[in-house]
């Protein structure tokens, strides 16, 4: 069964992609849902003359999502967090976090949209990646430091 996507779902593709899935994942939980329709020849048509009419505000929001990943660039975060002796942390750094401080460095990146290569518990350097756009996707590097 082929489905088009009305917004973007992890694993599984990006607003406005025509996918195959299951029948049941697709009847019983992305249509009713609304996170997507049938691929019916009528809606692959309404699709096309969508894409057609949006294309110029497409490009600028990948252009939008390439300049904030430039001018990001290679910065470095640090984040304060409680710490044992070990080094373990107390709780775990979560992309809310990664969000906020960013967001204070003048940055405005949706929680939902940061991802870690590894879970955080311990004090030590890692990676975020940030999903800005179907085709930007920017690494950023962050510290753990104990307080």
């Amino acid at each position: 069964m082929e489905i088009i996507l009305k917004t973007d779902i992890a694993g599984l593709g990006y607003k406005n992609d025509i996918v195959p899935v299951k029948a049941g994942y697709g009847r019983n939980y992305l249509i009713p849902q609304g996170f997507a329709v049938m691929a019916t020849p009528s809606n692959r048509k309404v699709l096309a003359e969508n894409i057609k009419q949006a294309a110029h505000k497409v490009e600028k929001i990948r252009q939008d999502a390439f300049e904030l990943a430039a001018a990001i660039g290679e910065m470095k975060l640090t984040i304060a967090a409680k710490a044992g002796d070990s080094g373990k942390i107390f709780g775990r750094v979560t992309s809310i976090q990664i969000s906020e401080m960013l967001k204070e460095k003048g940055f405005d990146v949706d929680r939902k949209k940061i991802s870690f290569d590894a879970e955080v518990k311990m004090t030590g350097d890692y990676t975020a990646t940030l999903d800005l756009h179907k085709e930007v996707k920017h690494k950023v590097a962050f510290s753990v430091v104990g307080e």
